[in-house]
């Protein structure tokens, strides 16, 4: 599967998180990751509900061929 932005933060958030030992700062980072898991997951509910709107792969390919998906 390829790496996305999204897989990049959350590693460098928990990397950052390995090295904390204030409480406060290591609750704020766990929460950042919650949050980019939430966007991950809304990112895979797109995808496939792309797959199941459009189910042309052809279709597909045109649409990011010009842009309009990743």
């Amino acid at each position: 599967m390829p790496r996305t932005t999204l897989d990049t933060i959350d590693e460098l958030l928990e990397g950052a998180e390995d090295g904390i030992t204030n409480s406060e700062t290591v609750y704020k980072l766990r929460s950042a990751r919650q949050l980019v898991q939430v966007l991950q997951q809304r990112h895979d509910d797109l995808d496939d509900a792309l797959d199941d709107a459009i189910p042309d792969d052809e279709i597909v390919a045109n649409l990011q061929e010009l842009g309009y998906l990743e």
